[in-house]
């Protein structure tokens, strides 16, 4: 009788075992990697997401760029990105698709000593161009703009470029910081006296920031200028049955919900 008692207490212990094994399964993290636009409204869809169904819990981590995100999943070490930008025809070639996720206005903010709520493009553009550099030429205070842009390939940067007026073809002034990514811009005006700064829109800049009006026109403004496409990336290779229940619920009209409260405009597959 020992022997049987040894052995169903080892398939006991070898029950729970397993079931130890399918629990850490169902929990296993799915990181979505990429860009830093969007961060926040990206980490509170993952959050309804986790709240509603899923086997894998789905995280949003800092920021490695959008350039990051083609690196990472397009060799493969991780299942799903987030980019700021459209994928090149050759990172197409290689496997990659994006699926859009929604619209997210291009903000510039500024330090809330400032005291300056609106300006006109032209002003921006002379702003970071560094021909006006003190905030009482636009009725602000005597205190010095400090300038805080980011690199020629950030994504903001580039949709400015593409429909702000005057920064087509803006020199961005040498006296300047370069945040490499879109929280150490914020972090940096928010803690910075006269600073200025863009970044992707949402509303919880207006806690620690001034978001400003354009040309009259608020970032949520439907006529406002400057947006960047949020998009989700995969390869068809890696794309797994986790990887595809969040896409389908990133793209629902739940996810859209979600999305709207935070200030982007949702798009549909």
């Amino acid at each position: 009788m020992i022997p049987l008692f040894v052995n169903f207490r080892s398939v006991v212990a070898g029950g729970f075992v397993l079931l130890a094994h399918v629990a850490g399964a169902r929990a296993e993290d799915l990181p979505i990697v990429g860009t830093g636009d969007g961060i926040e409204m990206l980490q509170a869809v993952a959050a309804a997401y986790n709240a509603e169904a899923g086997d894998a819990r789905v995280s949003v981590p800092p920021s490695i760029g959008s350039g990051g995100a083609v690196a990472a999943v397009g060799g493969e070490r991780q299942k799903l990105g987030r980019v700021a930008r459209p994928l090149s025809e050759a990172e197409k070639a290689q496997g990659l698709v994006e699926v859009p996720l929604a619209r997210i206005p291009s903000a510039i903010f500024v330090h809330r000593g400032v005291g300056v709520r609106s300006l006109t493009s032209a002003q921006v553009a002379a702003i970071f161009a560094g021909t006006i550099d003190n905030w009482s030429a636009l009725g602000g205070p005597d205190l010095k703009i400090r300038v805080v842009r980011r690199e020629e390939s950030d994504s903001t940067l580039s949709v400015l470029r593409a429909t702000m007026p005057g920064w087509r073809d803006l020199a961005l002034t040498s006296r300047s910081k370069t945040a490499t990514t879109t929280q150490d811009a914020i972090a940096t005006v928010r803690e910075t006296p006269g600073a200025i700064g863009f970044g992707p829109y949402s509303p919880a800049l207006a806690g620690d920031l001034e978001v400003l009006a354009i040309d009259g026109r608020a970032p949520r403004d439907p006529a406002y200028p400057s947006a960047v496409t949020l998009a989700l990336i995969y390869k068809a290779a890696t794309r797994d049955a986790a990887a595809s229940a969040f896409l389908a619920f990133a793209t629902s009209d739940r996810a859209g919900q979600v999305m709207a409260e935070r200030g982007a405009a949702p798009l549909r597959p």
